[in-house]
């Protein structure tokens, strides 16, 4: 049987192990991405390997989540990042510029690279063809300094589509549809690779928002091929060199196959809040919305806000409706400024958002109490928004912008019988206009030995991990139910610019399960901490869900937490579990999780040695005299992290070995 395309890229590029699913591998990166949020911390660890430059074929640096700048926070990490990376070589996209995805996949992506980002939607970039994974940002430093990015290799879920999409059925149902077959929960170690009739059809901004929600899935990473498609987008980007076909082998085989008939698939919306809570906009129809944006990396490219200016012309929003829109990069702004449609736009009622992240991390436009906001971001848990019990739907721009119009949820099929407007079919141009005036490129070697670095006072070294204990005694800090995100963990919003601060950051971990007039979990931690005694996180299935937010290992280990157990883990946490030398232990049997309360005390003898050896380790529940197993499912390499107390002590000894 012939390979697929993920096995292609990875069998070109690994370095260390074998290509064989369930086996751990080491594959060189050859580009990397970092933004502002996780970036600051991931240079710091970057600058504490001792490395002067940037050893990857090409790295980014981009501004586009911490845009606002209340207090002086925001613009001292963004000073930080500017200098830094003139200092160490790399490319740096400017606040303003826009969102890290779409820029990358505009401007700098490849078919057949491999790309690793401090950001878990980097699998956008899959969309023309690289392999392109989200990672912790220590993971992604450590590949800036040259090493090798580990993984699991994983197995194949090739979704075969057929048919072609109907008027006003978009991407996003796509993957939709998906989620709700897939669920969140349950794809660790999963690659997912698009093919068939189906997906010719689609353009790249289609296929860049399919693999951008792959990352919901919990899947490594999302890929179509690279095709006659792709080509079109690199020729409009004035960037052909840069194109290579590519594609699985005729007779590719993979794990699983899944088909998906496009011509068959209809409008479809993530209910809350969980993006895996899919049903058909038919059965939620007419639901009242006081709130509609449309943006994020997921659907804020040239093709999905020019539909929408098409609809919108001449009209305007619903009065009850609060409606804005956020381009996804300066590139696509400047277009519809120059057609014209930025003005269509405007004119109906649109606000116009800053080029970042903004809503979709909670930074601003958090809807009213009560109020239903239809979105068409990647993400819909619980109080993500920046509202508690916030009522967020997932859907396409065309249904955004139908339902904008009519202030109820409304299937955009229905739009030629209520408003008569026949549905808009964009053709990407052939050539966009293009200015990349601010994307700062790297400096000679001689420039940047000039470069000071500006550090300001809000930006902290973080710590580096103690050495684990042959015994370990902890006592259960808190236990979680299933399907936990690390913004459970570390909530964004407005406590995002305190991530280049980890004493205040840590502050505020598990935010969202405090009570007022208690201690904090932050607080009780610290006390245990004095006293030596360890912090211990209990939870169920898909713990460590969400972004790739390597805060919600960082922080815990500043207070002291030394192991989660789960039902399971989800992929990236489990890695930035591990880099900060956070043991992931798995219950052996689901059924002791029932057993465990919070404030048990917990202890784990020879501890070290299992690590070491063992795939499973002996824990007892001193305060309820019982006796449970744990899984220790960790590559020979996890191991050695663990045991050198983290990766940050395990990169300096081989650099130094």
């Amino acid at each position: 049987m012939g390979q697929s395309l993920v096995y292609k890229i990875l069998a070109s590029h690994v370095v260390d192990g074998k290509i064989a699913s369930g086996q751990p591998i080491g594959i060189v990166i050859d580009q990397t991405l970092t933004q502002d949020a996780t970036g600051t911390t991931a240079f710091l660890l970057f600058e504490s390997m001792g490395t002067a430059t940037a050893k990857t074929k090409l790295s980014v640096s981009y501004i586009d989540h911490n845009l606002a700048g209340f207090g002086p926070e925001n613009h001292n990490d963004h000073l930080y990042l500017q200098t830094i990376a003139a200092k160490a070589g790399l490319y740096l996209s400017r606040a303003g510029n826009g969102i890290c995805h779409q820029v990358h996949l505009e401007r700098f992506a490849k078919p057949g690279l491999t790309l690793l980002g401090s950001d878990s939607h980097t699998p956008t970039c899959g969309g023309i063809g690289a392999l392109a994974i989200g990672a912790g940002g220590l993971d992604v430093a450590a590949a800036m300094a040259g090493g090798p990015f580990y993984l699991t290799c994983p197995k194949v879920l090739g979704v075969k589509l057929t048919g072609k999409l109907g008027n006003w059925v978009a991407a996003k149902d796509i993957i939709l549809k998906l989620l709700g077959q897939l669920t969140t929960k349950g794809n660790v170690n999963w690659a997912v690779e698009y093919f068939g009739e189906g997906a010719s059809t689609l353009s790249v901004p289609q296929r860049a928002t399919i693999t951008n929600m792959g990352a919901e899935l919990g899947v490594t990473t999302s890929i179509f091929a690279s095709d006659e498609e792709t080509k079109k987008f690199f020729v409009a980007q004035k960037r052909e060199k840069d194109y290579q076909p590519l594609t699985a082998d005729p007779d590719a085989e993979y794990d699983r196959i899944v088909e998906i008939n496009l011509a068959e698939l209809q409008p479809m919306a993530a209910c809350p809040s969980s993006p895996d809570n899919v049903k058909p906009i038919t059965e939620i129809a007419g639901i009242q919305t006081g709130q509609v944006v449309i943006g994020s990396c997921t659907n804020s490219s040239f093709a999905d806000l020019m539909m929408v200016a098409r609809v919108l012309k001449g009209r305007c929003i619903n009065n009850m409706v609060e409606f804005a829109i956020a381009p996804g990069s300066r590139q696509v702004l400047n277009n519809l400024a120059e057609n014209g449609a930025l003005s269509d736009t405007i004119s109906a009622g649109a606000r116009i958002l800053e080029l970042g992240c903004g809503p979709c991390i909670g930074q601003g436009l958090s809807p009213a109490n009560g109020v239903v906001s239809l979105r068409t971001f990647n993400r819909n848990f619980p109080g993500r928004s920046g509202t508690t019990n916030d009522q967020v739907y997932l859907v396409s721009p065309e249904t955004a912008v139908a339902s904008a119009l009519t202030g109820r949820i409304t299937d955009p099929r229905d739009l030629p019988k209520l408003l008569g407007i026949e549905y808009p079919k964009i053709e990407i141009p052939d050539e966009f206009t293009i200015n990349d005036n601010m994307i700062e490129k790297p400096l000679t070697e001689e420039e940047a030995a000039k470069v000071k670095v500006m550090r300001g006072p809000t930006i902290v070294v973080p710590q580096m991990a103690p050495s684990l204990p042959q015994q370990l005694q902890g006592q259960v800090l808190i236990k979680c139910g299933d399907k936990i995100t690390t913004d459970h963990i570390m909530p964004a919003g407005r406590y995002l610019k305190l991530r280049s601060n980890v004493p205040e950051y840590a502050k505020v971990v598990f935010n969202c399960y405090n009570e007022q007039g208690k201690p904090t979990f932050a607080g009780r931690c610290l006390e245990l901490k004095a006293k030596g005694i360890a912090g211990i996180i209990v939870a169920g299935k898909s713990y460590g869900q969400g972004s790739s937010r390597e805060h919600a290992a960082l922080c815990p280990m500043y207070l002291g937490v030394r192991a989660v157990i789960a039902k399971s883990i989800e992929r990236i946490h489990k890695a930035n579990l591990i880099n900060f030398c956070i043991v992931p232990i798995e219950f052996a049997k689901p059924a002791d999780y029932d057993k465990i309360k919070t404030e048990d005390l917990l202890q784990i003898d020879n501890l070290l040695k299992a690590i070491e050896h063992s795939d499973e380790v002996k824990i007892i529940d001193a305060s309820n005299s019982f006796e449970f197993a744990g899984k220790l499912t960790l590559s020979a390499r996890d191991r050695e992290i663990l045991l050198s107390a983290g990766l940050l002590n395990y990169t300096r000894k081989k650099v130094n070995e």
